[in-house]
This record gives structure tokens, C-alpha cells and sequence, in this order.
């Protein structure tokens, strides 16, 4: 009987009914290829890994971390909240200390949605590892979390949520945005002016195989997580740097993978995305698990596995290696950003783009620069199929004058406003506005 080194917890609910299309690679199927490995493979015969079923996200769970407009039930179907709460159940199993760590195996996925969602962007609706983090602190307190996306594509969702917050290191590697969707997460990307340094971008060129991304997290990754000192890892795990993935450019194999677990040694894991459903992701993720679990994973291999075929040239090493250097030296002496002021306020305008759905938003932000706590922060919002949406957030450690200033901002939102949220993270309150 192989016995896991250290014990897991896998959330698994197949039954997802959730599709961009039947044809799409984000269909049904997509898990139902890595089920299937995992009984093959007497996964779940390894004493020490438990099959668990995720819960279900509420409202209340998802408005914590997002403002919905018009509200939560347009946004998300019963499968996005399963997906979200598989996440919260892999939160629930660690800290209830039931596994010392988790992977939750779900869809959708959620790591391009942002702190405002109006639809589908990326094939996300809502960003189900936010979800998670603020379940987190809702039960067991205010934490020092850190996450680690390694999907191909850069996290820009999980990144605006957390651009503010100085208690989440946001670390994201992924192909270089001048060659792929979402066309960001460059390295001057490195955080608000409450959180500077608390985001960190490696970008990767194309063709990036095991090597430079193993290289990526022993040289930058590893020393920054060490000098955040999290209570908490977690990663994002997008499996689409797979060399066989049909939509994007890169040469991850299953071993990478394994090996990258075993080293960044993440409390949980949350799928991200991933779209060779047969030629990667059942032996992606049985790499990930047996990593997870402190199991041998050296027996992994694809069928066409190649290592030398993959091999980045030295020049593309090279190009890894400088941008490497680079990170890191930012992340120890970040650049003040060139942060718009206005008044007593920072701001942030931009046009955001949901591809899936076809909506653009305009969007303007406006953080208070208070000098006893993070600010108030108030987001302005409109989009070709809604108008004149307001969030207000209050941070965890807001102030009397901020508190105040954000309720005064949300019992006037009747005027001009059609729909206004309240996120009020300090006293734990949340409060939806609308015609």
C-alpha cells in the first residue's frame, strides 16, 4: 500500500454543466478525461488521498470579493458557484486541518475576473481563488496569503482584485502578454500605491519548456515567497503551458509541472485553465496530486514526451534569465508607479474588454489617500449593456472619517446611479442599491 508523505485532499464534482460551446475546449469533457486517469492510476487506493465534493458559494460568498452588476444570480450559473465552492472547500479542509493540503479540481474557471464583473472575460464569470480568500478571512481571520498563478495566461483578474492590498502577494507567471490574450502582466504592473511590490509579473517568451520555468521559481519565485513570509500558498494552477495546449505557445510538460509543486510546496491548488483535454490534463494533474501529496511522480510521462525536442534554445535562456534578474531586483526595490492624483484622491480609468461576451466597460476608480488607513475606494462603472453602476469598498482597516465618506457615497447612489454595492470589509457588511 503506497502511503502520501504528506496528506491531500482532492474536490472533484465531474457533473459540471457549463460550456463556452459543445465544441469548446471549456466544455463538460474537460474533467471527465482526468477522472478517468485518476481511477486508472488507483489514485485515490494511496492511503493519505481523500476524494472530497465541493460546497456552494452564496451571494454573500462571492459579493465579498466582487462587485456584481447587476447582481450576483445575472452573473453566475449554478456551476460557477460549485467551482467557487470546491475552492472553499479545499480552504475548509486545511484549515480545519482535516488534510495538510488540498487541490480542487473545478470549472469554470476564474482568474481573469476582476474586482467588478459584468459578464464572461477569458471564460471567467467570477474569480473563484478571490472567493476563496475572502471565505478565508471571513472565518479564520486576517492572513498573509500569497498566490502563485502558473497559468499561461497572465492572472489580470486576480491581480486588480488584490492590486490595493498590501496582505496579498499576487506572483504571476505566464507567456510574455505581447503574444497572447490578455495583452498584460509586464513587470512595471507591480501594484496600487497602498500595495507597491505586492504584485509581481514574470513574463515568459514562447517556447518556454521545463527548464526556464523551473529556473523562474527557484531564482525569483522561491526568494520572493521567503522574504513575504505567507501563513498561506496557493496556486493558481492553469495547466495551458502544456506543450500540446491548441491556444497558446508554450512547452510545459507533466514532469515541469510535478516538479514546480514540489518545489513551491503550495497549501492549495484551484485549476485554472488547461484545453488539451485528452494530451495534458490527465497527466498534468495526476503529476500535480502525487507532487502535492509528497508521492514518487517520476512514472508521469505523456505518450509523445520528447524533453529534448521541448528544450529552450540558449538564447531563449538567456531572455529568462534577464527577465528573471529583473523581477527580482524590482520586487526588492519596487519603481513608484506614475499613480494619477486628483485632490485627495488616486485615480485609475480604464476600457475593459469582455471578450467572451462581446462588453466593453468604462470604468473609474477613485482610491482616498488617508493617512490613518488603506482609503475608501469607490469604482464608477458602465458598459454597453449596463449603465451607471457604483461600488463603494471600506478596507479591513478603515477609519471613522473613510467609513463616513464611503456610506455618505452609497445612500446618494439612489440619484445617480441604477445599481450601487457596499463592500464594507471592516464591520463585515454588504448592501445592495438599486432602481
Amino acid at each position: 500500500m503506497l502511503k502520501a508523505a504528506s496528506s491531500l485532499g482532492v474536490i472533484f464534482f465531474p457533473a459540471f454543466d457549463w460550456a463556452i460551446s459543445p465544441t469548446h475546449p471549456e466544455r463538460e469533457e474537460r474533467l471527465l478525461y482526468t477522472q478517468d486517469q485518476f481511477r486508472e492510476e488507483g489514485l485515490f487506493d494511496i492511503e493519505g488521498i481523500s476524494e472530497h465534493r465541493p460546497l456552494y458559494a452564496s451571494d454573500l460568498d462571492i459579493m465579498r470579493a466582487h462587485f456584481c452588476f447587476p447582481s450576483v444570480s445575472a452573473i453566475c450559473t449554478e456551476s460557477h458557484r460549485i467551482s467557487a465552492g470546491g475552492a472553499i472547500q479545499a480552504a475548509r479542509l486545511v484549515f480545519e486541518q482535516e488534510t495538510r493540503r488540498a487541490f480542487a479540481l473545478v470549472r469554470p474557471p476564474g482568474h481573469h475576473a476582476m474586482k467588478v464583473v459584468h459578464g464572461n472575460r477569458g471564460f471567467c464569470n467570477i474569480n473563484i481563488e478571490a472567493v476563496m480568500v475572502e471565505w478565508i478571512r471571513e472565518h479564520y481571520g486576517r492572513k498573509r496569503i500569497a498566490i502563485v498563478d502558473t497559468d499561461c495566461h497572465h492572472g489580470d483578474g486576480t491581480q486588480d482584485v488584490y492590486w490595493h492590498d498590501p496582505d496579498v502577494l499576487f506572483i504571476s507567471l505566464h507567456q510574455d502578454g505581447r503574444t497572447l490574450y490578455p495583452g498584460s502582466g509586464f513587470p512595471y504592473e507591480n501594484g496600487g500605491p497602498r500595495a507597491l511590490g505586492k504584485t509581481v509579473n514574470i513574463p515568459l517568451p514562447p517556447r518556454t519548456s521545463d527548464e526556464g520555468y523551473l529556473y523562474a521559481i527557484e531564482e525569483v519565485v522561491l526568494p520572493i515567497l521567503a522574504d513575504f513570509n505567507p501563513d498561506l500558498i496557493i496556486n493558481s494552477a492553469g495547466q495551458d503551458n502544456h506543450y500540446t495546449d491548441p491556444i497558446t505557445n508554450m512547452q510545459f510538460s507533466a514532469q515541469g509541472y510535478a516538479r514546480l509543486n514540489e518545489l513551491l510546496k503550495p497549501d492549495i491548488a484551484v485549476l485554472e485553465g488547461g484545453y488539451s483535454i485528452k494530451g495534458a490534463l490527465p497527466y498534468v494533474n495526476l503529476g500535480i496530486c502525487l507532487a502535492m501529496a509528497g508521492c514518487d511522480y517520476s512514472g508521469i510521462r505523456e505518450p509523445d514526451y520528447n524533453p529534448a525536442a521541448l528544450r529552450e534554445s540558449p538564447d531563449l535562456m538567456d531572455t529568462i534569465r534577464q527577465t528573471c534578474a529583473y523581477v527580482l531586483d524590482s520586487y526588492h526595490h519596487p519603481p513608484m508607479g506614475d499613480f494619477e492624483k486628483q485632490g485627495e484622491y488616486f485615480i485609475r480609468e480604464r476600457k475593459i474588454y469582455y471578450d467572451t461576451e462581446g462588453i466593453l466597460e468604462n470604468q473609474r476608480e477613485e482610491l482616498k489617500d488617508c493617512e490613518s488607513c488603506r482609503g475608501v475606494r469607490l469604482i464608477k462603472s458602465s458598459s454597453s449593456h449596463l449603465s451607471t453602476c457604483l461600488g463603494v469598498e471600506l478596507p479591513i482597516d478603515c477609519c471613522p472619517a473613510c467609513e463616513q465618506e464611503g456610506y455618505t457615497a452609497f445612500t446618494r447612489a439612489k440619484k445617480n446611479y441604477v445599481v450601487a454595492q457596499l463592500l464594507d470589509q471592516k464591520n463585515k457588511r454588504f448592501q445592495y442599491l438599486s432602481e
